[in-house]
């Protein structure tokens, strides 16, 4: 008997802590913002978009061909969260910009228009939360006071 006990936990016990893994699912949260002083970077007078189109985008890690694609948009403080359903282990995964809701903050930032995510479970990561990196859109004109803003970033000389 003590043998069919050994046996089952060596055989089954793996499996069901394995299959569990797999069907709790990732949930990638980030944000997008207009960059209203063209910067590079989040400032206090930068604007978070509600409404713009987020993706999540897996590609195999040798032929770089997508895997995996889900689709989100932000809400109305500029945030989103988008599940991923399956674990996507060694697949390289990015948040990425779509569409903005703005048509006077319409432009990528270059650098800051995708951003890096580790969907995968082995890795020693226990929650199955991921956060992507602020990503945003330049602003096609920036605000008057901007160059007031951007001089409390400058070093006192």
């Amino acid at each position: 008997m003590a043998k069919l006990f050994v046996l089952f936990m060596i055989c089954f016990v793996p499996a069901i802590v394995s299959a569990s893994t797999v069907t709790h699912p990732f949930l990638v949260k980030g944000s997008v913002y207009c960059d209203t002083c063209r910067c590079g970077f989040e400032t206090e007078v930068t604007k978070y978009m509600a409404g713009a189109a987020v993706r999540i985008e897996c590609r195999d890690i040798h032929t770089s061909q997508i895997t995996y694609i889900q689709d989100g948009v932000t809400d109305s403080t500029g945030k989103y969260m988008i599940p991923v359903k399956s674990d996507r282990g060694d697949e390289i995964c990015d948040a990425v910009l779509l569409r903005s809701s703005d048509p006077e903050c319409s432009t990528p930032d270059s650098g800051r228009d995708r951003s890096r995510v580790i969907l995968t479970g082995y890795n020693g990561m226990t929650s199955n939360h991921r956060f992507a990196n602020a990503m945003g859109f330049l602003k096609n004109t920036p605000l008057a006071s901007c160059t007031q803003v951007l001089q409390k970033y400058q070093e006192d000389v």
